[in-house]
């Protein structure tokens, strides 16, 4: 094969447009406050940044999204230096954008009853569906996710296995906060947003940029 029929059919990157990247900021920040409220209502507990800020509000009784965007904030200076201005500004948005709907989608909808099991599996998977969106347009949500998406774009490390790991590190930090079947539950739940990422955000399977 020549190296201009190569050329021809090697896939070439698309770059999304504005409105694009604001459909998936508005929808996958919409599926991870979504995901977060299962979760707080089944009184579970998933990783990364936002596992944390789980966590500090489950001990001091603080509003999750108030110490969520607090504990993104140092995350930034990597985000700008490493990532570039957009991402930063676009990951500080869907940050922002989490943290209001959190609050705004417990007044939305309501339950008499949740089944922790089945808040593990829908909430796991509509986080991991909003993160996959968000990465899929150059969009993170600080934290773990920064440094997971710039460690993957420059060395190829598998953002859903390393966030899974980390997630593991501060679910087992958790030990002494929720219960036993809680911890359990959470492990899953953790276990299912990351491989959503790990097989569906593999390199060089989704082409288009933002």
């Amino acid at each position: 094969m020549t190296a201009a029929a190569m050329t021809d059919t090697t896939p070439k990157t698309e770059r999304h447009r504005l409105y694009e990247d604001a459909w998936a900021m508005i929808h996958g920040t919409l599926f991870v406050a979504l995901g977060v409220v299962f979760y707080t209502h089944a009184s579970l507990l998933f990783g990364s940044a936002a596992g944390m800020a789980l966590l500090v509000s489950y001990v001091t009784g603080a509003s999750f999204g108030t110490v969520f965007f607090l504990i993104n904030l140092p995350f930034y200076v990597l985000a700008w230096r490493r990532m570039g201005r957009a991402f930063t500004l676009r990951t500080f948005a869907a940050v922002t954008m989490v943290s209001v709907l959190s609050k705004l989608t417990g007044h939305w909808i309501g339950f008499t009853h949740l089944d922790p099991v089945y808040a593990t599996v829908l909430g796991g998977g509509l986080c991991g569906t909003g993160l996959l969106i968000l990465f899929r347009h150059r969009t993170g949500l600080g934290g773990i996710n920064i440094l997971a998406m710039y460690l993957q774009e420059r060395h190829g490390i598998r953002a859903g296995y390393l966030q899974l790991g980390i997630d593991l590190a501060i679910l087992a930090a958790a030990f002494f906060v929720l219960a036993p079947s809680q911890l359990l539950l959470s492990v899953a739940g953790a276990c299912i947003i990351n491989l959503i990422l790990a097989i569906n955000h593999k390199p060089g399977r989704y082409l288009g940029v933002s």
